[in-house]
């Protein structure tokens, strides 16, 4: 327990006596890399979707039974969003919006209880402000 206490008060006063700050970092970048960074900026903001993933929690071709789960699901879980699309012949009820798939993976967990059946899906048009917020 002495050996922690030597060792935290080292660890103080080692940071005491060498204090970083942002003004002792100098970044120096070349003119292309500049540009580059520049060019990136402005196609992603430019762009008006981003892959990701959503959990699908319906497919049906029966519009009123869509209705009826998404209706139900609002009532359960108001903070997450769900949205439908048709694909013929059928509409496919899906929640949240997830730029990786392991963030999906968590409310998938958490929904698979009320919802058995439910799946990962990949989504290439979804909009950036979907992806803000936790679920």
């Amino acid at each position: 327990m002495l050996k922690h206490r030597y060792l935290l008060g080292a660890i103080l006063l080692a940071a005491l006596a060498f204090p970083l700050s942002a003004q002792d970092i100098y970044v120096e970048e070349d003119e292309p890399i500049g540009q580059m960074m520049e060019r990136f900026a402005e196609l992603s903001k430019s762009r008006k979707f981003v892959p990701g993933w959503r959990v699908q929690i319906l497919a049906t071709a029966d519009r009123s039974r869509l209705e009826t789960v998404k209706q139900s699901f609002q009532y359960r879980y108001p903070n997450i969003p769900v949205d439908w699309m048709h694909s013929k012949p059928y509409y496919k009820l899906r929640a949240g919006a997830f730029s990786t798939k392991l963030e999906a993976m968590r409310l998938k967990f958490i929904l698979e209880q009320d919802y058995p059946g439910i799946y990962l899906v990949k989504d290439d048009k979804i909009r950036p402000e979907e992806l803000i917020g936790d679920y």
